[in-house]
């Protein structure tokens, strides 16, 4: 009884309201029920896995040792995909077995979270010297690489998105927020000239004028932002969603389930939508407050960033603000991989919580690295 009244169940509770809302979208698919049903069973392994480790002690992530291995095994997964992954849709970031696959790229995520926290837990009073910004950036970087070279351009830059989230945190000085940028700039213009695929540019630019090229690279943003659009403001209906049911909308149980179910719920559905996120990021939030040392606080709110930085990139690029870069949406998205690391994300920060610390009232308003 003392382990359930432990768990932090308005955080469970958003995550699967969240995953009950893409399943309402996939069963609404016709063909697509099939969606559905693999995902009920992916979503009870997320869950199953979430009480599990809600009951370990993850003081053990602490110590280096775990950390470097945990990272390294990660970094070799990645690049074991070059031998032996799986290409879909011109990536090279799937490892089949058959009856299903596994993207590293998700628990990778993960690794990246861990490695960061027990950096900046030991050297956030020192953030402000630029060598920890450039050692920190090197743990990402190499990620960043191989998940770029498959190419996985969507996870690259939520690797991109997450590090920069996690330095802020820590509380990055304001000139190193604009050398970053500098920096930033000048890689976006050398990754344009040397690394980045044609169809990779026909996306930033479809992104420019997306209503230059309908029927090629601009589709996908096209028709994203009709179903979005179509909703109104009490939506068409369960089912009743012409752009995905009829297969104008790709990839709508992935990378455009939030047009779809705004297709089908409207604006008041999708603000609730909004709001069940908010939820579960405030509540990672108030863990992270609780956290008995700064890894925990770094953890849970690195966790908080990563599903923010895939929110953010995702809802963009479904309403026509951002290039089509193949970002999932937290808990919505049909997949395996990326639901079990985002409920086993969870199940982490609430193990956490069995060893909190209370937190005094004039704490409530710090966070790390931030006064």
């Amino acid at each position: 009884m003392r382990f359930f009244n432990r768990i932090d169940w308005l955080m469970i509770t958003s995550a699967v309201l969240l995953s009950l809302a893409g399943l309402s979208s996939m069963y609404g698919f016709g063909t697509g029920s099939s969606f559905a049903g693999r995902q009920v069973v992916w979503l009870t392994i997320s869950l199953i896995l979430f009480f599990v480790l809600s009951g370990i002690d993850f003081r053990f992530l602490r110590r280096t040792g775990s950390v470097i291995a945990l990272y390294l095994i990660s970094l070799f997964f990645l690049a074991l995909l070059f031998i032996l992954g799986s290409v879909f849709q011109g990536a090279q970031s799937w490892f089949d077995f058959g009856s299903f696959s596994i993207q590293p790229s998700d628990p990778a995520k993960f690794a990246l979270i861990v490695v960061l926290a027990k950096y900046f837990s030991r050297r956030h009073i020192e953030i402000a010297r630029i060598r920890h910004l450039a050692t920190s950036g090197a743990y990402m970087l190499a990620m960043f690489a191989l998940l770029f070279f498959q190419p996985d351009f969507g996870s690259a830059v939520i690797i991109l998105g997450l590090w920069v989230g996690m330095v802020l945190i820590a509380g990055i000085p304001f000139r190193h927020l604009l050398t970053l940028a500098g920096a930033g700039l000048m890689v976006i213009v050398l990754l344009w000239t040397f690394a980045f695929a044609d169809y990779q540019k026909e996306r930033i630019l479809s992104f420019i004028h997306p209503l230059a090229d309908l029927q090629g690279a601009g589709y996908n943003a096209f028709q994203s932002t009709v179903a979005v659009g179509s909703g109104g403001i009490l939506g068409k209906g369960i089912g009743y969603g012409t752009q995905s049911r009829l297969q104008f909308l790709p990839e709508h149980e992935t990378d455009f389930i939030f047009a779809a179910f705004s297709e089908e719920w409207g604006f008041i559905g999708t603000l609730l939508l909004l709001t069940l996120f908010g939820v579960l990021i405030y509540r990672l939030v108030e863990n992270a407050r609780q956290g008995s040392t700064n890894f925990e606080t770094l953890f849970a709110l690195g966790v908080a960033t990563l599903f923010i930085v895939h929110a953010i990139i995702h809802v963009g690029m479904n309403i026509g603000l951002l290039p089509v870069t193949g970002v999932t949406m937290p808990f919505m998205s049909y997949g395996g991989s990326h639901l079990v690391t985002e409920y086993a994300m969870l199940g982490i920060v609430n193990a956490m919580r069995m060893y909190s610390r209370a937190v005094h009232e004039d704490e409530r308003h710090e966070m790390v690295g931030v006064t």
